[in-house]
Order: C-alpha cells, then sequence, then structure tokens
C-alpha cells in the first residue's frame, strides 16, 4: 500500500488520503500545542506559504509524549490559526508510536534519519519528507527546525526531481 493511499481522518473528521490532500511533495510532521517546539509551527506555516501549490505540510497531533496535545480538535484547530494561524492540512489526533500506532507512521517509522536510525517517533514535531509520488525521502527528527538548511535543501532537491 502507497502512503498516499493511507486512510486517514482530518481533524474535522473527515476521511481524507496525503493523495488527497497533496498534489505535490508533502512534509508530515507529529505537532503538539504545549511543547517547548510548538514554536515551529511558524516556520512550518512559512513553509507551507513559501512553497504553495509544491508542497503541503500535514500536521499530526499527538498526545503520546507527555501529554503535550490534551486538546479537544476544536481546541487543537482554534489554538493553532489563532495562534501560529496555521493555514495546513491538520489530522485527527493519532498516535504515532506504541500499539496502536497509526498505518501511516508505522510505515514512516521505517525511515532511517541522516545517522541511519530507524524506529519508533523521539518526540513531537518529528518530520517527514515525501515525493510527490508519497515515497519518504527525509526524516528529520524533532529539533531540527522547519527552516533549517539541510530541511530546505531536501525539500529543493525533492522539488527539482
Amino acid at each position: 500500500m502507497s502512503l498516499n493511499t493511507i486512510p486517514l481522518t482530518t481533524l474535522a473528521g473527515e476521511s481524507t488520503t496525503l493523495a488527497e490532500l497533496s498534489d505535490g511533495a508533502t512534509l508530515v510532521v507529529n505537532v503538539a500545542s504545549k511543547c517547548g517546539l510548538t514554536p515551529q509551527y511558524s516556520a512550518l506555516e512559512k513553509l507551507a506559504q513559501d512553497y504553495a501549490g509544491r508542497l503541503t505540510v500535514v500536521g499530526v497531533p499527538c498526545n503520546q509524549f507527555m501529554g503535550q496535545e490534551p486538546g479537544t480538535a476544536e481546541e487543537i484547530q482554534t489554538f493553532c490559526s489563532t495562534t501560529y494561524g496555521v493555514s495546513f492540512p491538520l489530522l485527527a489526533k493519532t498516535d504515532v508510536n506504541g500499539e496502536d500506532r497509526h498505518p501511516l507512521y508505522a510505515a514512516l517509522t521505517e525511515t532511517p534519519d541522516a545517522d541511519g536510525a530507524a524506529g519508533d517517533i523521539q518526540w513531537n514535531f518529528e518530520k517527514f519528507l515525501l515525493a510527490p509520488g508519497g515515497e519518504v525521502v527525509n526524516r528529520f527528527r524533532p529539533r531540527t527546525e522547519p527552516d533549517a538548511p539541510e530541511v530546505i535543501a531536501a525539500i529543493e532537491a525533492v522539488l527539482a526531481e
């Protein structure tokens, strides 16, 4: 099964897939509203704006890391839009690790990072860059800022293909 066809649910409760959300490259990021890394939302939104039509950022709220995404879908949407002006798609709150790990993350976590390490999501704001066809081309750990040179270079490379 292609990553682009795995069934997903939006924050609004609607069924979708990555293919429906993005017709270009995709940056999938597990997000949280009450995390020290939450300000990364600003850079994620800037990426979404700067690469509109070519790259879609998809936020995946997750409450598995010290309960840092405790809100309801409505609270998450309100926080993201009013605090950071988030306009990119957000999915329903999702488990990214463990027994109830979503199938999307079961596939994503098989991808190694720059150091060759695959496996569980380490923390909020781990990023996966997917080529337009749905192939994972890069994995960036949580502390790598969305606008870090290596992320921008990877996005530019996948868009040049």
